[in-house]
């Protein structure tokens, strides 16, 4: 019979009493007015030095300004949206690898994940620049990009699954076991769906860490929105501001992810799964 296990959520601490809270509440306003102290003398030094001055801010209400920014950040985009739809299938097929009971298929999936967790992004993007035109091997700018960012992150995704999967009860493959089905078919039919609902946050976690890995394209010189923003403010001679409006956006789109993996574990939370 299947059941649903029930339980009580146990905290990690203890709540903290009046005192506590008073310290608590005095530190937080104490971190707040060095903040907004710090935030006062940032702007009063860009006010001195002339980077508050309108001329300076104007060029971004432009059209053709805007049209530039909008197709870098379509193209940072296009990095992350095509390096998540590569990398996240292949993270799930090392995760099912590195859990095979065969050593043939295990034990290349370990190196792997362990090899390409360890190695700089930055390097892997500078073995691909420099390393394939000496093999007479010529990729575009676009996938010199791409490829060593999925690479990096299938290792990352796999991690994220497997411990989704080493996460659920026994119960669950034990229960798939004694109704008949094989290993590969537990794991495609029961076991892994749940694990990409138990894992959808940390998910969509690594995908704010793959868009800020787009960045990285101005190694490569690909034109995504980080590179656009040092181009532009040094063609008008507005590199902070430049700078300032794209920090912003990557703010915004950073924020608008970090909310949908919040909503994704509030959804799923105080969901137990059946066992």
């Amino acid at each position: 019979m299947l059941a649903r296990l029930e339980g009580e959520d146990e905290g990690l601490f203890d709540p903290p009493g009046p005192r506590g809270r008073r310290r608590i509440a005095v530190g937080t306003a104490v971190s707040l007015a060095g903040i907004a102290a710090a935030a006062v003398v940032v702007v009063h030094q860009f006010a001195a030095h002339g980077q508050l001055d309108g001329d300076k801010w104007r060029v971004f209400g432009q059209w053709p300004v805007i049209r530039y920014l909008l197709t870098a950040l379509w193209a940072t985009a296009q990095v992350t949206l095509v390096s998540c739809a590569i990398a996240l299938p292949c993270g799930a097929l090392l995760a099912l690898a590195r859990m095979a009971r065969t050593p043939l298929l295990r034990w290349p999936a370990s190196v792997y994940v362990e090899v390409l967790r360890s190695v700089p992004l930055l390097l892997l993007i500078y073995a691909f620049l420099f390393g394939l035109p000496s093999a007479n091997l010529h990729v575009p700018l676009f996938w010199q990009l791409v490829w060593p960012i999925v690479l990096t992150n299938a290792a990352v995704f796999a991690e994220i699954f497997r411990a989704g999967v080493r996460a659920l009860p026994p119960g669950q493959t034990e229960a798939a076991y004694a109704l008949g089905l094989g290993h590969w078919t537990a794991m495609r039919c029961v076991v892994v769906p749940q694990a990409v609902r138990l894992t959808a946050p940390a998910l969509v976690s690594q995908l704010i860490r793959l868009l800020k890995d787009s960045t990285l394209g101005y190694v490569v010189s690909f034109l995504e929105l980080l590179n656009a923003a040092k181009v532009l403010g040094e063609f008008n001679h507005t590199v902070v501001q430049a700078y300032l409006v794209v920090a912003a956006v990557y703010v915004v789109l950073n924020c608008a992810l970090a909310s949908a993996a919040g909503r994704l574990e509030r959804s799923i939370g105080g969901k137990s799964p059946r066992v």
